[in-house]
């Protein structure tokens, strides 16, 4: 018979909540070195918050996605997206913001019409100003303002508020150091990201949560059990369970990043990092917190119990 796979052994027992303030060293780090990057290099916004020309056209056979954006990019007017959509014969072709006037910008469609040539239909044509730009961009940090709210209110019912202040703090590292991490390495930041660091808040809370319910399981079974002890036994009950998830979910993400094109690669991009970012706060950031925003199990809590094990031991010896 098949013994099922394990990336972490059932029974582990690492050091994690022992090893906090090393994480919350490195998280710290992190945070304020993404803050930084963002501020002064800041994101690379793609067409969708610069602005530029949007057209829409459609083929008279199956569209050669390669052989069009060569083509376009040869014209020199700058960063070109292409994206099939619907049928195989439907394209969507993004181009930014031209310098000048609209004069310019109706130079920049006719070249793009001589470059693909006849029997093409031009179904659509759209100037997308930098007004509407901004307007996305807001919109884009509204609605990851509201994710998190709405978690922090999710997790607030289901659990105590303690737990919910430790989930929106796991979730803000990660979303503030997906944010460092395009500002670094200057990828295209687009509507497609957004969604990406949207999809990243909702699965790590999800790793959150399964480790917070076990927490909360654990409070009620081992009562006299110190706290610290008692978050390192839940985080290693379930570690097996987040790192089995987190994997098999980066192998699709890596193969989506190598082989689904220029169009999937910067969404494929945030979401690796965010799985690995998400699976380390919801592990060394989420649950270890909870040791330091007042986490009570009961009238018979008392300070000394905060306290592990193998502190005690070290003060008493």
């Amino acid at each position: 018979m098949l013994k099922p796979v394990r990336f972490v052994s059932r029974n582990a027992r690492l050091p994690i909540i022992r090893s906090r303030i090393a994480a919350f060293v490195l998280s710290t780090l992190l945070v304020v070195g993404s803050l930084v990057a963002v501020a002064t290099v800041g994101l690379n916004f793609g067409i969708d918050f610069k602005g530029g020309i949007l057209m829409e056209v459609r083929t008279p056979a199956p569209a050669n996605i390669s052989e069009l954006r060569s083509s376009l990019n040869g014209l020199g007017l700058g960063e070109v997206s292409l994206q099939e959509f619907g049928s195989e014969r439907d394209v969507l072709i993004r181009i930014q913001r031209q310098s000048g006037d609209e004069a310019a910008q109706i130079r920049a469609t006719d070249a793009v019409r001589g470059a693909l040539g006849a029997g093409v239909e031009y179904r659509r044509t759209e100037f997308v100003g930098p007004t509407v730009g901004q307007e996305l961009i807001e919109s884009g940090a509204l609605a990851v303002g509201l994710a998190l709210l709405a978690i922090l209110v999710y997790v607030w019912f289901r659990f105590e508020w303690q737990f919910g202040v430790g989930a929106v703090v796991a979730l803000s590292h990660d979303i503030i150091s997906t944010l460092g991490l395009f500002a670094v390495i200057q990828h295209e930041f687009n509507l497609a990201t957004v969604a990406a660091v949207l999809t990243i808040a909702g699965y790590s809370i999800n790793d959150t949560v399964v480790i917070y319910d076990r927490v909360r399981e654990n409070l009620r079974k081992y009562k006299q059990m110190p706290l610290a002890d008692l978050f390192e036994l839940s985080v290693n009950e379930t570690l097996s369970r987040t790192t089995l998830t987190s994997g098999t979910t980066l192998l699709a993400l890596v193969a989506i990043y190598l082989f689904g094109g220029a169009v999937l690669a910067d969404f494929a991009l945030a979401m690796i990092w965010g799985i690995v970012i998400g699976t380390y706060s919801s592990i060394f950031i989420a649950v270890p917190l909870l040791l330091y925003i007042g986490l009570r199990r009961g009238d018979e809590r008392t300070e000394a119990d905060a306290v592990p094990e193998y502190e005690r031991a070290e003060r008493e010896g």
